[in-house]
């Protein structure tokens, strides 16, 4: 497919915007300045003629690019989130282009002890000869996502450009917040009016992941008994204490995110806060069932509870709260999404791998709220650090991907 790509050129502007999320914001979006790559991606959009581009007052971002075939094909819309994650400084990110790769460990330029090695990064076997973008060492890339956004962006350009290529209705969704899970909150899937969709936010060139993790958080309130610790004897039981004991009681070798792998569940502490008198403990728990995640939790109270014991005088409130569940369950009830996506792959000149994903994306969210979505490759790396990067051929692959797919559902339609 000849597309005039200018996928690696919006990357590279989009990652200079600072879009970090918060966590501990309660606005939507969580920082204002997520709204900046809001508004130039609402810019670029009109400015290719898709007139209906705009960006809503919490920062989410619709566009339509409309039918041009007579038949009657479902509305796709492809989705990737605007901000990154808290895990590392998002603000002057410098992009570094390491041409036609030689295959070496890759120093980064600004921090020396920041390396991108082949050996923690095998990937990077697969880029001989490829283009490969990175940080300077002192920030996060931002890849994850902008790799994603660049991709539909560069896409929708190519369709807007190239009337003769039939396709359906597409919906384009640009969400906020997605790394602290609050992507999918506030996005309006009716005024969307897409009946399928696709996030693009997947790693490995030519994946596609129709399964995520099911996902509960955890609150564990430990209410202890606060004296003068001058007179504490036979009194005071602290709650930082019996806190640090269930997190010192989790086992060590299973059930956590360092020791298990592929479908294993975990039990993952995330925060500890508090004093004497009352600590918050906060989990996440990760399973690739419903049964799993049950078993996960039970496992977790029945910890606390055999803790608390030898605290007589102390309490403690265990609240679950649902996060997302493993979108599985809604994609295998239409096949031909995940099919699609196969096929599209193929035609970009890539095997395709169908995975699942240890984690969630927004479309975890909404296949539950009535849009199926499996998660398309962005060719994203080693996310969250300053290690991350992506191959401009790979972004190319995606770009391909998204404009196989809008074909491949016009030409399965009636």
């Amino acid at each position: 497919m000849a597309i005039k790509h200018t996928v690696t050129e919006r990357f590279l502007n989009y990652v200079k915007i600072d879009t970090q999320s918060d966590p501990n914001s309660p606005t939507c979006p969580s920082t204002e300045k997520q709204k900046d790559l809001g508004r130039l991606l609402v810019k670029e959009l009109q400015e290719m003629g898709i007139k209906d581009a705009h960006m809503d007052e919490n920062g989410y971002v619709y566009a339509t690019i409309e039918s041009n075939t007579t038949k009657k094909v479902p509305v796709i819309c492809f989705c990737s989130h605007m901000d990154t994650s808290p895990d590392s400084s998002g603000t002057n990110v410098n992009p570094q282009l390491h041409t036609k790769y030689d295959g070496r460990d890759i120093q980064l330029k600004n921090d020396k002890t920041q390396v991108i090695r082949v050996s923690e990064h095998p990937s990077l076997l697969k880029q001989i000869g490829n283009d490969i973008i990175t940080t300077d060492g002192t920030t996060l890339l931002g890849a994850d996502n902008k790799a994603g956004v660049a991709e539909i962006m560069d896409a929708a350009n190519h369709l807007m450009a190239n009337p003769q290529i039939k396709h359906g209705t597409i919906k384009i969704l640009f969400t906020p917040d997605e790394e602290i899970g609050r992507g999918a909150d506030k996005a309006d899937l009716k005024k969307l009016g897409a009946d399928f969709g696709y996030t693009i936010d997947g790693e490995e060139l030519g994946h596609i992941e129709n399964e995520t993790f099911s996902a509960d958080g955890v609150t564990i309130t430990i209410h202890g008994v606060s004296t003068h610790p001058g007179f504490a004897k036979n009194k005071m039981e602290s709650a930082i204490k019996i806190a640090s004991e269930i997190v010192a009681a989790l086992p060590k070798d299973t059930m956590s995110p360092e020791s298990t792998e592929k479908k294993e569940p975990f039990v993952h502490p995330v925060s500890i806060s508090g004093g004497i008198e009352k600590t918050v403990l906060q989990f996440i728990i990760r399973a690739f069932d419903d049964e799993s995640l049950k078993t996960q939790e039970d496992f977790l109270k029945a910890l606390v509870t055999k803790v608390i014991a030898g605290y007589p005088k102390s309490t403690f409130g265990f609240e679950v709260k649902e996060q997302y569940r493993n979108m599985r369950k809604v994609l295998d009830k239409n096949p031909e999404i995940v099919s699609y996506a196969l096929e599209a792959i193929k035609r970009a000149g890539v095997e395709p791998v169908l995975s699942s994903i240890r984690g969630g994306t927004d479309g975890s969210r909404f296949s539950y709220m009535g849009l199926p979505c499996p998660n398309i490759f962005a060719g994203e790396h080693a996310f969250h650090s300053k290690l991350e990067w992506v191959s401009v051929q790979d972004m190319e692959k995606a770009v391909e991907t998204i404009v196989n797919l809008a074909m491949i559902w016009e030409e399965n339609s009636k």
